[in-house]
């Protein structure tokens, strides 16, 4: 069943230029976080980079992008690595780790969240116990020095965590991830602790992700060249779009399927046409 409709390349366009103008964004911001690591002596001002094997996406399933980066690995997933995987918004890295981590043995993914969380944490509690002041009086380089000293992570009860210890806390991420780490004082404060402590941040991944390869585990880390660089291993891939017009494509593909899963009311190909149609008159009337 096919179904056509002449709005929709509109929706194409103005879905690749916001997604190219969203990634814009935020690779100023990060670096704008990245230049004042650099000038507080946090990270090098250079690093030499690892080749990098670029993968043109179009026209294969995440199935085939993942399989493709496991034959590349080689035999270095049977002892252990650290893959890093870049690309545009839009790209399917994050579908794609999620096969990685299927296909490796002893796969696990690796998120920065959590430990720009803890020190936002750490910070917020510094300032409450300071006067409840402002808190870039927090994010001296004297503060964030310590602060990382405050984070351990390595192995507890078995399982790599990290331990948040200071200013009269003591907490495991892996216990409070969902209720103090997702905390008002700290889900406000993330963006501003963020921008200072990209490179307190990336050192402390690159030691992190480096312990776990050592210990067998195949650790697969998803973002941006500008902070992936800094991690050394020689398993690095981009995820690329020789037309990035196939971005739009994708996401307006995206909210039709949304929109036509919440309107069908059955399981029949007129119950899908139908729902489908409905998505396109919706995504039309949005105008």
């Amino acid at each position: 069943m096919i179904v056509k409709h002449t709005h929709t390349h509109t929706r194409q366009v103005s879905a690749t230029k916001a997604v190219l103008t969203r990634d814009k964004e935020d690779d100023a911001k990060l670096a704008k976080g990245i230049k004042l690591a650099i000038d507080k002596g946090v990270i090098a001002a250079s690093v030499t980079v690892e080749p990098t094997t670029k993968i043109d996406v179009i026209g294969k399933t995440a199935d085939q992008v993942a399989n493709e980066i496991v034959k590349k690995l080689g035999k270095a997933p049977s002892q252990g690595c650290v893959v890093v995987l870049q690309g545009l918004s839009g790209t399917g890295k994050g579908t794609t780790v999620k096969k990685l981590k299927e296909l490796l043995p002893k796969a696990t993914t690796w998120s920065n969240g959590n430990v720009f969380r803890s020190l936002t944490l750490l910070a917020a509690t510094w300032c409450e116990q300071n006067g409840d002041c402002d808190l870039d009086k927090a994010l001296t380089p004297k503060n964030l020095d310590s602060f990382v000293k405050m984070l351990t992570f390595d192995k507890f009860d078995g399982e790599f965590d990290v331990n948040v210890k200071g200013l009269g806390l003591d907490l495991m991420v892996s216990k409070v991830q969902n209720t103090i780490l997702k905390s008002k004082k700290v889900g406000k404060n993330i963006p501003t602790v963020a921008e200072f402590t990209q490179g307190e941040v990336i050192q402390f991944v690159s030691n992190a992700t480096k312990l776990m390869a050592q210990d067998g585990f195949n650790v697969l880390v998803e973002g941006r060249a500008q902070t992936l660089n800094y991690l050394r291993t020689p398993h690095r891939f981009e995820l690329v779009l020789s037309d990035e017009n196939v971005i739009g494509e994708r996401r307006a593909a995206q909210r039709i399927a949304a929109l036509a899963l919440n309107n069908v009311k059955g399981d029949t190909d007129d119950d899908v046409k139908s729902a489908v149609e409905k998505a396109l008159k919706e995504l039309k009337d949005e105008k």
